[in-house]
């Protein structure tokens, strides 16, 4: 997909997006070639909500439940990608728990990754409210 537009266009970093496929059926020990396209992430957490591997979308925790795991991820670059109005919560991504980093000279924090799209029934509100947010480590 990407890998062949890639060879024949050069795409301007800021006409990409990406597209986050969620593969709660597999386990990262089942992979066992890359992908064609995108790469495959796990070892996310999560907290203020969990993962529902029966429904495939975001729920609530359970009760006294602080982080849960996040399924493997599939991320696929698009360009020129228009991202879904509603049916996801985009989840911001830390590295460590704090929230918080320093502003680098390009304005952004040292911590925060990206936004990643959950599919969820909810509208956002419910999980900004809620905190929810994902982490790369769990230490601080």
């Amino acid at each position: 997909m990407l890998q062949n537009y890639a060879r024949k266009h050069v795409i301007a970093i800021d006409k990409l997006g990406f597209e986050f496929r969620f593969i709660d059926d597999k386990s990262p020990q089942d992979i066992t070639e890359k992908p064609e396209d995108g790469c495959y992430i796990y070892g996310i957490f999560i907290e203020g909500a969990r993962w529902d591997y029966k429904k495939h979308m975001l729920t609530t925790s359970k009760p006294k439940e602080l982080y849960s795991d996040m399924p493997l991820i599939q991320i696929l670059p698009v360009p020129d990608r228009i991202p879904p109005k509603e049916g996801i919560y985009n989840c911001p991504n830390y590295k460590v728990l704090s929230r918080r980093g320093t502003l680098s000279t390009t304005g952004h924090s040292t911590n925060f990754v990206m936004y990643i799209e959950i599919p969820s029934k909810e509208p956002e509100d419910v999980w900004i409210r809620a905190g929810v947010a994902t982490f790369l480590s769990l230490s601080y």
